[in-house]
């Protein structure tokens, strides 16, 4: 939630470095003359489609883009803007809120460019920007006009509700900021926008001084006010406050409150639902739960609990489904990790380990899922572990397309391999690709009468490898490997170097392969990933190599385990390349 600013105290919550908006340092430093331009109206969009989306039962109201984007190592270009805003317009918030126009003139050029080049399906633009000065007049205040000449058919204003802030940090009296906030927005309303006012740090103003925060609330609403948001803007609240004090103060004012509330004690999401319970129809959240510090109520999980659980419809149709795509899709634009584990869109959020749990899913999949994760587009998937039993190996053999039928004596076979090779230090739950190739070998061994020692069908067959490592003179490194391996008949013998010995290993594969599997010229590595698991003693330790790889049309991931570096990155290629050309359709060589 981000803080008015003043000349004595910059913005606590500012959008950026340029705390407070240049054009309201302008006159605030000044004489406090009027701008000629001033108070000038501006041409405001057709209002029947805002009047449509703010008369509806349920507000859900992003502020991704201003609030979200305060969190550390996020930092939004005018083009990572645009797209986020496309995302959560296609995902069917109802409101996004755009940034503070005049406060940089990144936030300034997005409100243009967005008028420009985004043709809103669902969503309203919202700009965000303070009440007027004290001892000011909204008419003559730049910061508002920048507001008004952002063109954004709604305007959210953060006002204090707490007395200490309003007489600390704004330096006024309490009556003076209450005529602050009825001026602003009778202002506004006069100039056409819809208003929609933040009450910052008001749960913790309410417990200060009851009746003054709620002052404020009478204040924003009388004069015009569409929703008076309440903020628990330094995030220390838990449910049970947030739903008595947010039902005390619609009973005692009458006004349509929302709620904003920061993560700071991990109850973001509960006391945004706590405040709905209460009778709030609008509620504030950001993608992902992106805000300052640790983070806002986060959008996803809010909206799914809204739709799935109390059964109110606030998405257009359809659109639920396209969640966990929206939310990966965000995530890359701000070049973050999608969280693994988030609820409903998180990779592992409908993911199953224990054998108990697999055995259970195979009768009926409710019974330990609390929804259809297609709902939200997400699915099932299973973990292949030393836990696994006969059901999660079942399982996750359909999910990879293959079926293991009846066959009981095979999947014995695969859940004994499994836990064999795991003990050695092998992990299939972050590796489907390398478990696909065990799967397809004990296949092809049932073909075969479940022979011990039939080969696997593979592309080629690995005669030696060595890499080596020159420490030179000067202080360089020199990486060089070779490889020798049978493909098609032809014995080939192949060098190169590379910047390790484990990238000289991967180029020396390529160099021996590509000819034959031309294929191979689209795969890159993607991702590596050392892990050094419990061994004897120090360098005695067994490592775990992870590898990720693309083809430009999907990723997969093996993994080689051995008692050094070298030898367990060059299982876990042999794995990646073998299964990258079982991918792209070539047929393995018997």
């Amino acid at each position: 939630m981000t803080s008015q600013a003043t000349p004595e105290e910059p913005a606590d919550r500012a959008p950026s470095a340029a705390t407070e908006p240049q054009v309201a340092r302008d006159v605030r430093g000044g004489d406090g003359a009027r701008p000629a331009s001033a108070g000038t109206p501006v041409a405001v969009p057709d209002t029947a489609a805002v009047d449509a989306a703010v008369a509806r039962p349920l507000h859900i109201f992003d502020t991704t883009l201003r609030d979200g984007a305060q969190r550390e190592g996020i930092n939004l270009s005018v083009a990572d803007k645009l797209t986020i805003a496309r995302h959560l317009d296609d995902f069917g918030v109802g409101f996004i809120e755009g940034g503070w126009p005049g406060a940089n003139p990144r936030d300034t050029e997005f409100f243009a460019r967005a008028r420009e080049e985004i043709t809103f399906r669902n969503a309203q633009l919202v700009a965000f920007g303070a009440t007027r000065r004290a001892g000011g007049s909204a008419a003559d205040d730049l910061q508002v006009k920048a507001l008004l000449d952002s063109g954004a058919p709604v305007v959210t204003l953060v006002a204090k509700a707490h007395d200490r802030h309003v007489e600390l940090a704004l330096r006024t009296t309490l009556d003076e900021n209450l005529a602050m906030v009825r001026d602003t927005v009778a202002y506004l309303r006069d100039q056409g926008r819809r208003v929609f006012v933040d009450c910052e740090h008001f749960f913790d103003g309410y417990a200060a001084n009851p009746a003054y925060a709620k002052s404020v609330v009478r204040a924003a609403s009388e004069a015009g006010a569409d929703v008076v948001v309440l903020c628990d803007t330094n995030g220390g609240m838990l449910p049970a406050q947030i739903q008595a004090v947010t039902a005390t103060v619609l009973a005692d004012t009458g006004a349509r409150l929302g709620v904003h509330a920061q993560d700071d004690t991990g109850c973001a999401v509960a006391n945004t639902l706590a405040a709905v319970d209460a009778g709030a129809t609008h509620v504030q959240c950001t993608a992902n739960g992106y805000g300052e510090r640790v983070g806002n109520a986060n959008l996803f999980p809010v909206v799914a609990a809204l739709e799935l659980k109390y059964g109110r419809t606030v998405l257009p149709e359809g659109a639920l489904a396209e969640m966990t795509r929206i939310s990966h899709a965000i995530a890359e634009v701000v070049n973050l990790t999608p969280s693994t584990h988030q609820p409903y869109v998180g990779v592992s959020a409908f993911a199953h380990k224990a054998g108990l749990h697999a055995s259970a899913i195979k009768v009926d999949p409710d019974l330990y899922q609390h929804i259809d994760p297609e709902l939200v587009g997400n699915r099932i998937r299973m973990l292949v572990s030393d836990m696994a039993g006969r059901a999660s190996i079942e399982l996750k053999g359909k999910e990879l397309g293959i079926d293991l039928g009846e066959d009981r004596a095979l999947v014995g076979r695969v859940v004994e391999r499994v836990k064999e090779r795991e003990l050695a230090g092998y992990s299939y739950e972050a590796a489907d690709a390398s478990f696909e190739l065990l799967l397809r070998d004990e296949l092809r061994r049932g073909a075969h009468g479940g022979a011990e020692g039939e080969a696997p069908s593979r592309f080629f067959r690995v005669e030696s490898w060595r890499a080596i490592t020159e420490d030179r003179p000067d202080g360089t490194h020199a990486n060089e490997a070779t490889v020798k391996l049978w493909a098609k008949g032809e014995r080939i013998l192949a060098t190169a170097e590379g910047n390790g010995p484990v990238n000289a290993l991967d180029r020396a594969l390529r160099v021996a392969l590509e000819r034959i599997y031309p294929q191979l010229a689209k795969f890159e590595l993607r991702d590596y990933k050392v892990r050094i698991l419990e061994g004897r003693s120090g360098t005695e330790s067994t490592t775990r190599v992870l590898i990720s790889t693309g083809d430009g049309d999907g990723e997969w991931s093996t993994v080689g385990v051995a008692e050094n570096v070298i030898a367990a990155s060059w299982h876990a290629l042999e794995d990646a390349y073998t299964y990258g050309l079982l991918r792209a359709g070539v047929a393995p060589v018997e």
